[in-house]
């Protein structure tokens, strides 16, 4: 089977939900979202520690992560994730944030790695399109 022929493999996103947050409404639409657009998505459910989230990126050998944070504690979970990928070796997964995240810690959670932060009302569209410009699918 020759390169141009050869079926390329879906992008696989971990969505996660970190910390003692209870609403995952948003999360599971983010998923439906992804999994209609043809990513493979898997969904982490609620209350999963930045431990347990690092370790599903490691078991499903994801290409993404998408966080979803509305309890205010993203400024404490985010790091913890992108330090223990980092501890890791992992370097090649996408990090993206979503959920009520005051505009003036964007460019500090960026700093720390986070490729982009979507709050509120943003739309699927714009998070699928951003996912697959970013994601280089490996073999």
């Amino acid at each position: 089977m020759s390169a141009a022929t050869a079926v390329q493999r879906k992008i696989r996103v971990v969505v996660a939900k970190p910390g003692l947050d209870g609403h995952d409404r948003g999360a599971k639409i983010i998923a439906r979202a992804l999994r209609d657009a043809g990513m493979e998505v898997i969904y982490t459910g609620l209350h999963q520690t930045p431990e347990q989230i690092v370790e599903t990126v490691i078991q499903e050998d994801a290409d993404a992560v998408g966080l979803s944070i509305l309890s205010g504690a993203h400024m404490t979970l985010v790091p913890k994730v992108v330090d223990l990928l980092a501890a890791q070796g992992i370097t090649d997964v996408l990090v993206t944030v979503g959920g009520t995240i005051p505009s003036d810690d964007i460019p500090e959670l960026k700093k720390l790695g986070v490729a982009e932060v979507f709050t509120p009302g943003a739309p699927t569209q714009a998070i699928i399109d951003f996912i697959q410009g970013a994601v280089k699918v490996r073999d």
